[in-house]
C-alpha cells in the first residue's frame, strides 16, 4: 500500500465517525537513563460524540504527531456511554483518582458548562450543557481527566434508580422539574 493510499484510508477513518476530538494536554515527559534523560512526549485526547458516548486515550512516543496518533485510536476503543438527563446529569457524584477530586452537579436549563480545563472538554465531549462542577485536591490534568470519567461512570439512569428504591419516578427529578409538574 503507498503512502497516499494510506493517508486517503486515515481521512476516510476520520470522516465516517461522529467523534469530536479534543487534545486536553501534550507533556514532555523524561525517563532518566545512564548517559542522561530521554525525553518523548505523552498526549492525552477525549473523543466524544456530544450524545453520551466518550472515551479517552493517552499516547506517548518520540514526536508529538505519533503521540497523538495513539491516543486518538486508545480513545476510539475506549468508548463508554453516559447517563444523562436532558442537557444535564441525573445526580450529583463525586469522582476521585489519586489526589485529585471532581464534584459534578446537575444544573438548570440555561446554567451552562460552569467548569474549566479538562473537566470542561469531557463534559461538552459528553454533550451535557448545564452543569456545575467544583475540581479539588491534585491539578494534576490528567488525574483531573480520569476523575471526571469516574464521576460519569458512576451516574445511574433515573428510572432504574426509582425501581431500585421503590419510589416514583418523580421524587428522583430535581426541583426545577418537579416545579413544571406542579404548576
Amino acid at each position: 500500500m503507498s503512502e497516499h493510499d494510506k493517508k486517503v484510508e486515515q481521512q476516510a477513518f476520520e470522516s465516517q465517525d461522529a467523534f469530536e476530538e479534543r487534545v486536553i494536554e501534550i507533556a514532555r515527559v523524561a525517563k532518566v537513563v545512564k548517559g542522561g534523560r530521554r525525553f518523548r512526549f505523552r498526549v492525552t485526547i477525549v473523543v466524544g460524540d456530544k450524545k453520551g458516548s466518550i472515551g479517552m486515550g493517552s499516547g506517548k512516543a518520540n514526536a508529538v504527531p505519533d503521540a497523538m496518533r495513539k491516543a486518538s485510536e486508545r480513545a476510539r476503543k475506549n468508548i463508554r456511554s453516559v447517563n444523562l438527563s436532558g442537557t444535564t446529569i441525573p445526580h450529583e457524584t463525586l469522582g476521585r483518582v489519586a489526589g485529585a477530586k471532581v464534584l459534578i452537579k446537575p444544573a438548570s436549563p440555561g446554567t451552562g458548562v460552569i467548569a474549566a480545563g479538562g473537566v470542561r472538554a469531557v463534559l461538552e465531549l459528553a454533550g451535557v450543557r448545564d452543569i456545575l462542577t467544583k475540581s479539588q485536591g491534585s491539578a494534576n490534568v490528567l488525574n483531573v481527566v480520569m476523575a471526571t470519567f469516574e464521576a460519569l461512570d458512576q451516574l445511574r439512569s433515573p428510572q432504574i434508580e426509582a425501581a431500585r428504591r421503590g419510589k416514583k419516578l418523580e421524587d428522583l427529578l430535581p426541583f426545577w422539574e418537579r416545579r413544571k409538574q406542579h404548576a
